[in-house]
C-alpha cells in the first residue's frame, strides 16, 4: 500500500508541498531534526524522520554510524514494544547536542547543496 503518487484531498498536497519545502529551507540554517522529534525516540523513528526531511533513504547501518560518531543520541534507559518487532532502545539527544547545534546545525544528511 504505496501511497506516493495518489491523489489528496482538495489542495492538500500542495500544502503539504510547501510545508516540507519550507521545512528543507529552514534546516540550512537550524537544526530543525530535534524540534522535530518527541523527547524519547528510536533510532529508526530518528531514521525515518531525516529521511523524510531530506528527501532520501538512508542506509540503516550507515546512518546508525553517523549518529554514533557526532554523539548526537544517548539512551534514556527505556525501550517500547511499539515497533512490532522486538523491542527497541529509547533514546534522546544529549543536551550538549542540542545546545551547541542551536547556532551550527548538524552533518546529518539535511540540507540539499
Amino acid at each position: 500500500s504505496d501511497n506516493f503518487g495518489r491523489p489528496m484531498f482538495a489542495d492538500h498536497r500542495r500544502i503539504l508541498a510547501t510545508g516540507i519545502a519550507r521545512l528543507r529551507a529552514k534546516i540550512k540554517y537550524r537544526p530543525v531534526v530535534f524540534e522535530l522529534m518527541p523527547s524519547a525516540f528510536t533510532l529508526l523513528q530518528l531514521q525515518r524522520t531525516v529521511e523524510a526531511l531530506a528527501g532520501l533513504c538512508l542506509h540503516k547501518q550507515n546512518f546508525r554510524r553517523l549518529i554514533e560518531q557526532q554523539e548526537l543520541v544517548e539512551e534514556t534507559g527505556g525501550i517500547t514494544s511499539e515497533t512490532g518487532g522486538r523491542p527497541a532502545k529509547l533514546f534522546r539527544f544529549r543536551q550538549t547536542v542540542v545546545e551547541e547545534r542551536a547556532l551550527s546545525g548538524t552533518k546529518l544528511p539535511l540540507a540539499r547543496n
